[in-house]
């Protein structure tokens, strides 16, 4: 038994006794169907599985789908239509969209790409502690709409280039001298993350699961493509990524200002890895074939007939690697983050819809409206409190997922209910969705890579957020709001 790898009991408990307790002990509300209290109960016993980790998320994920098949809470007394249900996440564009671009994604790994325009930036900005700064957030934006994990980015692509820099200048918490520049950095280094995920759908893994969220609470009045998504982040995105390096350099100021070694490493490691391969060339083609896609410019150069959906245009690039051999099918299979999105987006994708479905949503969105409602507040004033209350809520949450899987729906139906401009909102808490992962030190997986390197306290870790979540939103709200009404989002 000890070999064995068991869910850990405590949460493990936790998570049954408040499915058990929601299924059998609390009556279910009036206007709500005994189908959707059950599925209800289902869904937040898995998100507090995977709040307390009781097991990895893709487990915990088969570990749902299962229960929503064995009890037929969508379709009582039919067992063919409730497998049927339970596997119908699995028929999502979106979600395939983000698991095929995670396996893309590989190819800026083994090619050395993502590696390369890191130390690119770098030397041609690396004079000063703040250029080096600019070279990493520059680094991050150029690779974010083609990398959906972005743990893969922050923490394995352009952290261990900020690390050898700070070792460059005798900067480790080993030598107590995090101070010298690798607090700086390490705090840029993260806090670009959450920036560059808010800026493209296919920069984070829930984006597309936004996408959906929006599209089925407007029965798809809303279909936010990857050019709108990333046309409305323009302008707020980039205010956000120019001050927050600033604004962290006045929070904590590093002991060395100028850093012409750094653009002496950048040099030296750009050499070791000689002139641009095949592969480098031809991966760098492919993406640069997919943005353009994405972002609509065959379709609106040649005719409609290149307008090819988002997720056809990630299979067409996943392709051309295998078919120009940049990536291998051995690639593919080990890609163990990308079988692993698939699953748990689509068990909870599922579960999402069907809550919808079955009036839980709505009843919830109605629950928060009459909250707010009491207040006597107009739309403005009532959408900024649920923003608040939806972003600050992620102090409690480890996974944007299961965040967003658990309060956006019913958030942006509150809100639009409230006089909120729908396609305001869906801009507002989709950006949020991504922003308040600055937080804390667990709010993604990128967090504890950097935050585990030591660099920082926890203190210094959380005063950074806080201050950042303030300043984004504030660009969020005010540049946002006029560069969303320019474009005519609203």
């Amino acid at each position: 038994m000890n070999n064995l790898s068991l869910p850990k009991l405590l949460p493990s408990a936790v998570a049954v006794a408040i499915t058990l307790l929601i299924w059998f002990v609390i009556p279910v509300p009036e206007k709500v169907s005994p189908e959707a209290w059950h599925l209800l109960a289902l869904f937040i016993g898995t998100i507090a599985a995977i709040i307390g980790k009781a097991m990895p998320i893709g487990a915990l994920s088969i570990v749902a789908i299962s229960l929503v098949a064995i009890t037929q809470v969508t379709r009582p007394g039919n067992p063919e239509g409730a497998i049927a249900d339970a596997l119908s996440g699995f028929a999502n564009p979106l979600i395939w969209l983000i698991a095929i671009a995670v396996m893309i994604s590989v190819a800026l790994t083994k090619t050395g790409l993502g590696t390369r325009i890191g130390y690119y930036f770098i030397s041609l900005l690396g004079k000063k502690t703040i250029g080096v700064a600019y070279g990493l957030v520059l680094s991050e934006l150029v690779i974010a709409p083609v990398t959906p994990s972005n743990t893969a980015r922050g923490g394995a692509i352009i952290h261990p280039i900020m690390r050898s820099i700070a070792d460059v200048f005798g900067s480790s918490p080993e030598l107590g001298t995090s101070k010298k520049i690798g607090r700086y950095l390490a705090l840029v280094n993260y806090n670009t993350n959450p920036i560059t995920s808010a800026m493209f759908i296919t920069a984070t893994a829930p984006n597309p699961l936004i996408v959906d969220l929006i599209a089925k609470a407007t029965n798809s009045a809303i279909q936010i493509s990857w050019g709108q998504w990333a046309m409305a982040a323009l302008l707020p995105g980039l205010c956000m990524l120019v001050l927050m390096p600033l604004v962290l350099y006045l929070l904590f100021p590093p002991e060395i200002k100028n850093t012409p070694n750094a653009k002496e490493l950048a040099q030296t490691e750009l050499a070791k890895l000689g002139p641009m391969q095949a592969p480098e060339f031809i991966t760098l083609a492919v993406l640069a074939l997919m943005l353009a896609m994405w972002a609509g410019v065959p379709a609106l150069l040649l005719g409609p007939a290149l307008d090819l959906n988002a997720t056809t245009t990630a299979w067409i690039g996943l392709s051309l690697l295998l078919v120009t051999g940049v990536l291998q099918w051995d690639d593919i299979l080990k890609a163990k983050s990308a079988w692993d999105t698939l699953i748990w987006f689509a068990a909870l994708v599922m579960m999402a819809t069907f809550l919808g479905k079955l009036g839980l949503v709505g009843w919830f969105a109605l629950s928060i409206q009459n909250g707010i409602g009491y207040l006597g507040l107009g739309w403005i004033s009532a959408t900024a409190i649920l923003v608040l209350i939806y972003f600050y809520a992620h102090y409690f949450f480890a996974s944007t997922t299961a965040h967003i899987t658990a309060m956006f729906a019913a958030f942006f139906a509150a809100g639009v209910v409230l006089g909120a401009p729908p396609m305001l909102l869906a801009l507002v808490l989709a950006f949020s969705s991504s922003l308040m992962m600055s937080l804390t030190h667990y709010g993604t997986g990128t967090a504890p890579i950097i935050f585990g390197s030591g660099y920082t306290s926890l203190n210094e870790w959380w005063a950074a957020g806080a201050v950042m979540s303030v300043v984004n939103l504030l660009i969020l709200a005010v540049v946002g709001g006029v560069w969303w009404k320019v474009l005519g989002y609203y």
